[in-house]
Protein backbone atom coordinates (compact mmCIF):
# COMPACT_ATOMS: atom_id res chain seq x y z
CA UNK A 1 0.00 0.00 0.00
CA UNK A 2 1.28 3.91 -0.76
CA UNK A 3 2.48 5.46 2.21
CA UNK A 4 0.42 8.39 1.69
CA UNK A 5 -2.98 6.74 0.97
CA UNK A 6 -2.31 4.63 3.82
CA UNK A 7 -1.22 7.83 6.24
CA UNK A 8 -4.84 9.59 5.40
CA UNK A 9 -6.72 6.58 5.93
CA UNK A 10 -5.09 5.98 9.52
CA UNK A 11 -5.54 9.99 10.26
CA UNK A 12 -9.23 9.54 8.82
CA UNK A 13 -9.80 6.69 11.15
CA UNK A 14 -8.45 8.49 14.22
CA UNK A 15 -10.58 11.74 14.08
CA UNK A 16 -13.33 9.74 12.74
CA UNK A 17 -12.87 8.00 16.35
CA UNK A 18 -12.06 11.56 18.38
CA UNK A 19 -14.55 12.52 20.34
CA UNK A 20 -12.54 14.44 22.80
CA UNK A 21 -15.24 14.49 25.73
CA UNK A 22 -18.81 15.87 25.87
CA UNK A 23 -20.19 19.70 25.81
CA UNK A 24 -20.34 21.11 29.35
CA UNK A 25 -22.43 24.01 28.85
CA UNK A 26 -26.24 23.13 29.08
CA UNK A 27 -29.31 24.71 28.58
CA UNK A 28 -28.66 27.39 26.42
CA UNK A 29 -25.58 28.93 28.45
CA UNK A 30 -23.72 29.22 25.25
CA UNK A 31 -26.89 31.61 23.67
CA UNK A 32 -28.36 34.85 24.65
CA UNK A 33 -26.73 38.40 24.49
CA UNK A 34 -24.72 37.32 27.43
CA UNK A 35 -23.04 33.55 26.70
CA UNK A 36 -20.84 31.78 28.97
CA UNK A 37 -17.09 32.08 27.83
CA UNK A 38 -15.30 28.85 29.41
CA UNK A 39 -11.62 28.59 29.11
CA UNK A 40 -10.51 26.87 25.43
CA UNK A 41 -9.81 23.12 25.00
CA UNK A 42 -6.76 22.34 22.64
CA UNK A 43 -5.86 18.91 21.10
CA UNK A 44 -4.17 17.80 18.59
CA UNK A 45 -7.32 15.70 17.35
CA UNK A 46 -9.94 18.27 17.28
CA UNK A 47 -13.75 17.25 18.66
CA UNK A 48 -14.86 15.19 15.27
CA UNK A 49 -19.02 14.39 15.72
CA UNK A 50 -20.19 13.91 12.14
CA UNK A 51 -24.12 13.67 11.60
CA UNK A 52 -24.07 11.31 8.40
CA UNK A 53 -25.56 12.70 5.22
CA UNK A 54 -28.62 10.16 4.67
CA UNK A 55 -31.27 12.30 2.74
CA UNK A 56 -35.33 11.97 3.80
CA UNK A 57 -37.22 8.51 3.05
CA UNK A 58 -39.87 10.56 0.63
CA UNK A 59 -42.78 10.41 3.76
CA UNK A 60 -41.05 12.22 6.83
CA UNK A 61 -40.48 15.65 6.82
CA UNK A 62 -38.85 17.82 9.48
CA UNK A 63 -41.32 19.18 12.23
CA UNK A 64 -42.59 22.69 12.48
CA UNK A 65 -43.41 24.35 16.08
CA UNK A 66 -46.33 23.51 17.79
CA UNK A 67 -49.33 25.92 15.48
CA UNK A 68 -47.08 25.90 12.49
CA UNK A 69 -47.34 23.39 9.61
CA UNK A 70 -44.44 22.41 7.05
CA UNK A 71 -44.59 20.53 3.53
CA UNK A 72 -42.40 19.95 0.52
CA UNK A 73 -42.33 23.75 -1.67
CA UNK A 74 -39.85 21.92 -3.90
CA UNK A 75 -38.67 18.14 -3.96
CA UNK A 76 -35.47 16.53 -6.22
CA UNK A 77 -33.66 19.93 -6.12
CA UNK A 78 -29.43 19.19 -6.30
CA UNK A 79 -27.78 20.71 -3.49
CA UNK A 80 -30.14 23.88 -2.71
CA UNK A 81 -28.24 26.40 -0.48
CA UNK A 82 -29.92 30.08 -1.47
CA UNK A 83 -32.91 31.14 -2.07
CA UNK A 84 -34.32 34.84 -3.12
CA UNK A 85 -38.18 35.40 -3.47
CA UNK A 86 -39.12 37.42 -6.51
CA UNK A 87 -41.80 40.39 -6.73
CA UNK A 88 -44.20 38.36 -8.59
CA UNK A 89 -43.25 35.52 -6.13
CA UNK A 90 -41.73 33.07 -7.97
CA UNK A 91 -38.66 31.58 -6.19
CA UNK A 92 -35.13 31.59 -7.33
CA UNK A 93 -32.95 28.52 -5.82
CA UNK A 94 -29.07 28.43 -5.81
CA UNK A 95 -28.04 24.89 -6.62
CA UNK A 96 -24.61 25.49 -5.99
CA UNK A 97 -21.46 23.84 -3.57
CA UNK A 98 -18.12 23.96 -3.67
CA UNK A 99 -16.07 24.80 -6.77
CA UNK A 100 -13.21 22.68 -7.45
CA UNK A 101 -9.57 23.49 -6.34
CA UNK A 102 -8.08 24.92 -3.53
CA UNK A 103 -9.78 25.16 -0.18
CA UNK A 104 -7.40 26.60 2.13
CA UNK A 105 -6.64 23.56 4.10
CA UNK A 106 -3.22 22.04 3.18
CA UNK A 107 -1.90 18.27 3.77
CA UNK A 108 -3.18 15.07 5.14
CA UNK A 109 -5.70 17.53 7.48
CA UNK A 110 -7.22 19.21 4.31
CA UNK A 111 -7.38 15.70 2.46
CA UNK A 112 -9.19 14.14 6.15
CA UNK A 113 -11.41 17.53 6.09
CA UNK A 114 -12.14 16.73 2.46
CA UNK A 115 -13.91 12.93 3.36
CA UNK A 116 -15.23 14.42 6.88
CA UNK A 117 -17.17 17.05 4.48
CA UNK A 118 -18.42 14.10 1.79
CA UNK A 119 -19.37 12.11 4.93
CA UNK A 120 -21.99 14.92 6.03
CA UNK A 121 -23.59 15.55 2.38
CA UNK A 122 -21.10 18.61 1.27
CA UNK A 123 -18.79 16.34 -1.56
CA UNK A 124 -20.94 16.59 -4.20
CA UNK A 125 -20.25 18.77 -7.30
CA UNK A 126 -21.90 21.96 -7.94
CA UNK A 127 -25.02 22.19 -10.23
CA UNK A 128 -23.94 25.88 -10.87
CA UNK A 129 -27.28 26.85 -11.72
CA UNK A 130 -29.86 29.48 -10.88
CA UNK A 131 -33.50 27.05 -10.80
CA UNK A 132 -37.00 29.29 -10.94
CA UNK A 133 -39.88 27.46 -8.99
CA UNK A 134 -43.33 29.04 -9.20
CA UNK A 135 -46.23 28.09 -7.17
CA UNK A 136 -48.71 28.51 -10.21
CA UNK A 137 -52.11 27.83 -8.18
CA UNK A 138 -51.11 28.33 -4.54
CA UNK A 139 -51.16 25.77 -3.04
CA UNK A 140 -48.28 25.98 -1.37
CA UNK A 141 -46.41 24.02 -3.83
CA UNK A 142 -44.43 24.50 -6.52
CA UNK A 143 -45.54 22.73 -9.84
CA UNK A 144 -43.63 24.65 -12.48
CA UNK A 145 -39.43 24.89 -12.33
CA UNK A 146 -37.26 25.97 -15.06
CA UNK A 147 -33.61 26.87 -15.45
CA UNK A 148 -33.21 30.41 -14.83
CA UNK A 149 -28.88 30.14 -15.12
CA UNK A 150 -26.46 27.76 -15.76
CA UNK A 151 -22.99 26.97 -16.21
CA UNK A 152 -22.35 29.71 -13.18
CA UNK A 153 -19.29 29.46 -10.89
CA UNK A 154 -20.75 28.11 -7.32
CA UNK A 155 -23.50 30.45 -7.31
CA UNK A 156 -24.89 31.94 -3.79
CA UNK A 157 -26.43 35.54 -3.05
CA UNK A 158 -28.88 37.29 -5.48
CA UNK A 159 -30.69 40.31 -5.23
CA UNK A 160 -33.04 42.14 -7.79
CA UNK A 161 -32.50 45.59 -7.88
CA UNK A 162 -35.05 47.84 -10.55
CA UNK A 163 -34.28 45.31 -13.84
CA UNK A 164 -31.34 43.86 -13.31
CA UNK A 165 -30.69 40.78 -11.38
CA UNK A 166 -27.20 40.53 -9.67
CA UNK A 167 -25.78 36.81 -8.66
CA UNK A 168 -22.55 36.70 -5.98
CA UNK A 169 -20.35 33.54 -7.89
CA UNK A 170 -18.09 32.31 -5.87
CA UNK A 171 -15.00 34.70 -7.33
CA UNK A 172 -17.10 37.31 -8.73
CA UNK A 173 -20.45 39.53 -8.76
CA UNK A 174 -22.53 38.98 -12.30
CA UNK A 175 -25.55 40.43 -13.68
CA UNK A 176 -28.79 39.47 -16.04
CA UNK A 177 -31.48 41.51 -17.57
CA UNK A 178 -34.70 40.60 -15.66
CA UNK A 179 -38.10 41.44 -16.47
CA UNK A 180 -40.98 40.12 -14.09
CA UNK A 181 -42.38 36.46 -14.95
CA UNK A 182 -39.31 35.84 -16.99
CA UNK A 183 -38.50 32.19 -16.60
CA UNK A 184 -34.75 32.04 -17.81
CA UNK A 185 -32.10 34.48 -17.96
CA UNK A 186 -31.88 36.51 -20.97
CA UNK A 187 -27.90 36.43 -22.63
CA UNK A 188 -25.15 35.39 -20.99
CA UNK A 189 -23.90 36.94 -17.92
CA UNK A 190 -22.16 40.24 -17.41
CA UNK A 191 -19.19 41.25 -14.90
CA UNK A 192 -19.52 43.78 -12.19
CA UNK A 193 -16.83 43.15 -9.98
CA UNK A 194 -14.05 40.28 -8.70
CA UNK A 195 -14.61 39.06 -5.41
CA UNK A 196 -11.70 36.95 -3.40
CA UNK A 197 -12.10 33.06 -4.51
CA UNK A 198 -10.26 33.22 -8.36
CA UNK A 199 -9.59 30.13 -9.78
CA UNK A 200 -5.95 30.26 -8.70
CA UNK A 201 -6.19 31.40 -5.72
CA UNK A 202 -6.79 29.47 -2.39
CA UNK A 203 -11.10 29.79 -1.86
CA UNK A 204 -11.73 27.80 2.00
CA UNK A 205 -15.10 29.13 2.72
CA UNK A 206 -16.04 29.86 -0.68
CA UNK A 207 -19.97 31.14 0.06
CA UNK A 208 -20.86 35.35 -1.26
CA UNK A 209 -24.21 36.18 0.02
CA UNK A 210 -25.60 39.27 -1.29
CA UNK A 211 -27.88 42.20 -0.38
CA UNK A 212 -28.45 45.76 -2.11
CA UNK A 213 -28.91 48.94 -0.76
CA UNK A 214 -32.46 50.05 0.09
CA UNK A 215 -31.93 52.47 -2.73
CA UNK A 216 -30.04 50.22 -5.02
CA UNK A 217 -26.88 52.36 -5.28
CA UNK A 218 -24.57 49.58 -3.32
CA UNK A 219 -24.25 45.61 -3.17
CA UNK A 220 -22.83 44.33 0.38
CA UNK A 221 -21.22 40.69 -0.12
CA UNK A 222 -20.75 38.74 2.74
CA UNK A 223 -17.40 37.01 2.17
CA UNK A 224 -15.48 34.13 4.44
CA UNK A 225 -12.19 34.02 5.81
CA UNK A 226 -9.61 31.62 4.00
CA UNK A 227 -8.60 29.39 7.12
CA UNK A 228 -9.92 28.88 10.63
CA UNK A 229 -7.62 30.99 12.57
CA UNK A 230 -5.30 32.86 9.88
CA UNK A 231 -3.21 29.38 9.02
CA UNK A 232 -2.32 30.62 5.50
CA UNK A 233 -0.96 33.94 6.97
CA UNK A 234 -3.22 37.30 6.57
CA UNK A 235 -2.05 38.25 3.06
CA UNK A 236 -4.43 35.32 2.00
CA UNK A 237 -7.13 36.82 3.95
CA UNK A 238 -7.34 40.07 1.68
CA UNK A 239 -11.06 41.35 1.56
CA UNK A 240 -12.02 38.21 3.24
CA UNK A 241 -13.65 37.65 7.17
CA UNK A 242 -15.37 41.07 6.02
CA UNK A 243 -19.24 42.67 4.56
CA UNK A 244 -17.60 44.08 1.30
CA UNK A 245 -19.69 47.68 -0.13
CA UNK A 246 -19.42 47.55 -4.08
CA UNK A 247 -20.99 50.26 -6.29
CA UNK A 248 -22.25 47.87 -9.26
CA UNK A 249 -21.70 51.13 -11.36
CA UNK A 250 -18.12 51.14 -11.09
CA UNK A 251 -16.92 47.41 -9.19
CA UNK A 252 -15.49 49.42 -6.58
CA UNK A 253 -15.09 47.81 -2.99
CA UNK A 254 -14.04 48.68 -0.12
CA UNK A 255 -14.10 46.57 3.55
CA UNK A 256 -17.64 47.63 5.07
CA UNK A 257 -17.10 45.93 8.54
CA UNK A 258 -14.15 43.32 9.04
CA UNK A 259 -13.05 40.57 11.67
CA UNK A 260 -16.01 38.77 10.90
CA UNK A 261 -14.95 34.70 10.33
CA UNK A 262 -17.83 33.74 7.92
CA UNK A 263 -20.33 36.47 7.14
CA UNK A 264 -23.15 33.87 5.32
CA UNK A 265 -26.60 35.75 5.90
CA UNK A 266 -26.78 39.20 5.72
CA UNK A 267 -29.87 41.28 5.66
CA UNK A 268 -31.41 44.65 6.36
CA UNK A 269 -33.33 44.80 10.27
CA UNK A 270 -36.43 46.32 9.63
CA UNK A 271 -37.31 48.97 12.14
CA UNK A 272 -33.91 50.26 12.42
CA UNK A 273 -32.78 50.21 8.81
CA UNK A 274 -29.24 48.60 10.34
CA UNK A 275 -27.50 45.62 9.10
CA UNK A 276 -27.32 42.43 10.35
CA UNK A 277 -25.15 39.33 9.62
CA UNK A 278 -25.27 35.79 11.23
CA UNK A 279 -21.65 34.53 11.86
CA UNK A 280 -19.67 31.44 11.32
CA UNK A 281 -17.06 31.43 14.12
CA UNK A 282 -13.48 29.22 14.65
CA UNK A 283 -13.11 26.03 15.45
CA UNK A 284 -10.54 23.62 17.20
CA UNK A 285 -11.17 24.93 20.70
CA UNK A 286 -13.48 22.40 22.30
CA UNK A 287 -17.33 22.01 22.40
CA UNK A 288 -18.29 24.84 24.18
CA UNK A 289 -15.84 27.85 21.95
CA UNK A 290 -16.68 29.80 20.04
CA UNK A 291 -20.49 30.67 19.87
CA UNK A 292 -21.64 31.43 16.60
CA UNK A 293 -23.34 34.59 16.68
CA UNK A 294 -26.11 36.98 15.35
CA UNK A 295 -24.89 40.42 15.14
CA UNK A 296 -25.21 44.26 13.87
CA UNK A 297 -22.52 45.00 11.71
CA UNK A 298 -22.07 49.01 11.25
CA UNK A 299 -19.42 50.36 9.10
CA UNK A 300 -15.97 50.57 10.23
CA UNK A 301 -16.74 48.09 12.88
CA UNK A 302 -14.09 45.20 13.85
CA UNK A 303 -15.56 41.48 15.50
CA UNK A 304 -12.66 40.31 16.57
CA UNK A 305 -11.10 37.50 13.98
CA UNK A 306 -8.56 36.22 13.78
CA UNK A 307 -6.90 37.88 16.75
CA UNK A 308 -10.25 37.47 19.65
CA UNK A 309 -13.46 36.27 20.17
CA UNK A 310 -16.57 37.67 21.97
CA UNK A 311 -14.72 40.96 22.13
CA UNK A 312 -11.57 40.64 23.81
CA UNK A 313 -11.22 37.03 24.60
CA UNK A 314 -7.79 36.83 23.07
CA UNK A 315 -7.16 33.50 20.67
CA UNK A 316 -3.62 32.52 21.80
CA UNK A 317 -3.13 30.34 18.76
CA UNK A 318 -2.74 33.31 16.40
CA UNK A 319 0.60 34.91 15.95
CA UNK A 320 1.86 37.61 15.97
CA UNK A 321 -1.18 39.45 17.52
CA UNK A 322 -2.83 43.21 17.04
CA UNK A 323 -3.43 44.49 20.16
CA UNK A 324 -5.26 47.30 18.98
CA UNK A 325 -7.06 45.47 16.77
CA UNK A 326 -8.28 43.01 19.87
CA UNK A 327 -9.19 46.75 21.93
CA UNK A 328 -11.03 48.06 19.56
CA UNK A 329 -13.19 44.18 18.89
CA UNK A 330 -17.24 44.74 18.98
CA UNK A 331 -18.81 41.81 21.21
CA UNK A 332 -21.28 40.32 18.95
CA UNK A 333 -25.47 41.34 19.73
CA UNK A 334 -26.80 37.11 20.27
CA UNK A 335 -24.86 33.82 20.82
CA UNK A 336 -26.52 30.87 18.65
CA UNK A 337 -24.48 28.86 20.15
CA UNK A 338 -21.00 26.97 19.59
CA UNK A 339 -20.45 25.47 16.18
CA UNK A 340 -24.31 25.94 15.35
CA UNK A 341 -22.97 27.06 11.78
CA UNK A 342 -25.81 29.36 11.52
CA UNK A 343 -26.16 30.03 7.47
CA UNK A 344 -29.67 31.11 6.33
CA UNK A 345 -30.84 34.99 8.19
CA UNK A 346 -34.55 36.92 7.26
CA UNK A 347 -36.56 39.07 9.23
CA UNK A 348 -40.27 38.61 9.67
CA UNK A 349 -41.41 41.31 7.19
CA UNK A 350 -44.28 40.22 5.83
CA UNK A 351 -44.33 36.55 7.37
CA UNK A 352 -48.12 35.49 8.29
CA UNK A 353 -46.87 32.86 11.03
CA UNK A 354 -48.74 34.48 14.18
CA UNK A 355 -47.93 36.89 16.68
CA UNK A 356 -45.16 35.19 18.12
CA UNK A 357 -43.18 35.86 15.14
CA UNK A 358 -43.98 39.29 14.14
CA UNK A 359 -40.41 40.78 15.05
CA UNK A 360 -37.46 39.05 14.61
CA UNK A 361 -34.61 37.07 12.85
CA UNK A 362 -35.41 33.41 10.86
CA UNK A 363 -32.07 31.95 11.15
CA UNK A 364 -30.72 28.41 9.24
CA UNK A 365 -28.44 26.73 11.65
CA UNK A 366 -27.27 24.09 9.52
CA UNK A 367 -25.14 21.70 11.96
CA UNK A 368 -21.59 21.01 13.33
CA UNK A 369 -19.22 19.07 12.87
CA UNK A 370 -16.92 19.91 15.79
CA UNK A 371 -19.26 19.31 18.53
CA UNK A 372 -20.28 16.21 20.52
CA UNK A 373 -23.25 16.04 20.94
CA UNK A 374 -24.23 17.83 17.66
CA UNK A 375 -25.91 21.10 17.92
CA UNK A 376 -27.68 23.24 15.14
CA UNK A 377 -29.65 20.91 12.23
CA UNK A 378 -32.79 23.41 13.03
CA UNK A 379 -34.12 26.71 11.59
CA UNK A 380 -34.50 29.09 14.92
CA UNK A 381 -36.44 32.11 15.38
CA UNK A 382 -34.63 35.32 17.60
CA UNK A 383 -37.38 37.51 18.60
CA UNK A 384 -36.51 41.79 18.67
CA UNK A 385 -38.00 44.48 19.84
CA UNK A 386 -37.19 48.39 18.83
CA UNK A 387 -34.55 46.92 16.60
CA UNK A 388 -32.71 44.70 18.84
CA UNK A 389 -32.89 40.89 20.21
CA UNK A 390 -35.04 40.85 23.21
CA UNK A 391 -35.55 37.27 25.38
CA UNK A 392 -34.40 33.66 23.82
CA UNK A 393 -34.39 32.20 20.67
CA UNK A 394 -36.78 29.34 20.05
CA UNK A 395 -37.19 26.28 17.65
CA UNK A 396 -39.03 26.75 14.67
CA UNK A 397 -38.70 23.74 12.59
CA UNK A 398 -36.11 20.95 13.65
CA UNK A 399 -36.12 17.23 13.50
CA UNK A 400 -33.54 17.17 10.18
CA UNK A 401 -31.41 14.35 12.17
CA UNK A 402 -33.04 10.98 12.45
CA UNK A 403 -33.16 8.43 15.59
CA UNK A 404 -29.54 6.96 14.73
CA UNK A 405 -28.19 11.07 14.70
CA UNK A 406 -27.96 10.69 10.92
CA UNK A 407 -28.99 14.19 9.08
CA UNK A 408 -32.19 13.49 6.96
CA UNK A 409 -31.42 17.13 6.00
CA UNK A 410 -29.58 20.21 6.75
CA UNK A 411 -31.31 24.03 6.95
CA UNK A 412 -29.08 26.45 4.72
CA UNK A 413 -30.80 29.67 3.16
CA UNK A 414 -34.45 31.02 4.66
CA UNK A 415 -36.98 33.59 2.59
CA UNK A 416 -40.02 35.02 3.32
CA UNK A 417 -42.48 33.91 1.05
CA UNK A 418 -44.94 36.29 -0.92
CA UNK A 419 -47.62 34.70 0.73
CA UNK A 420 -46.32 35.10 3.93
CA UNK A 421 -45.14 31.41 4.61
CA UNK A 422 -41.74 30.39 5.50
CA UNK A 423 -39.27 29.02 3.00
CA UNK A 424 -36.00 26.91 4.23
CA UNK A 425 -33.62 25.57 1.45
CA UNK A 426 -32.22 21.85 2.53
CA UNK A 427 -29.25 21.14 0.75
CA UNK A 428 -28.95 17.40 1.87
CA UNK A 429 -32.63 16.56 1.81
CA UNK A 430 -32.40 18.42 -1.66
CA UNK A 431 -35.90 20.12 -0.92
CA UNK A 432 -37.44 23.17 0.09
CA UNK A 433 -39.39 23.44 2.85
CA UNK A 434 -42.71 25.65 3.41
CA UNK A 435 -43.12 26.79 6.59
CA UNK A 436 -46.57 28.06 7.41
CA UNK A 437 -49.49 28.91 10.06
CA UNK A 438 -51.25 25.40 10.41
CA UNK A 439 -54.96 24.59 9.30
CA UNK A 440 -57.22 24.42 12.31
CA UNK A 441 -58.76 21.19 12.22
CA UNK A 442 -62.56 20.36 12.20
Amino acid sequence: MNVAPRMLALALAAVLCACGGQAKLRGGEDTGADPRIVPPETSAIPVLKIAPAVGWNGVDTPKAAAGLGVKAFATGLDHPRWLYVLPNGDVLVAESNAPPGKRGIKGIKGKVMGAVMKKAGSGVPSANRITLLRDVDGDGVAEMRSVFAQNLSSPFGMALVGDTLYVANADSIVKFPYAQGDKQATGAPQKVADLPGAADQLNHHWTKSLIASPDGKRLFVGVGSNSNIADNGMAAETNRASVLEIDPATGAQRVFAGGLRNPVGIAWEPTSGALWAVVNERDELGNDLVPDYLTRVDAGAFYGWPYSYWGQHVDTRVKPQNAELVASARVPDFALGSHVAPLGLTFATGQKLGDGYADGAFIGLHGSWNREPLSGYKVVFVPFRDGRPTGSMVDVLDGFLDADLNARGRPVGVAIARDGALLVADDVGNSVWRVSAAVPSD
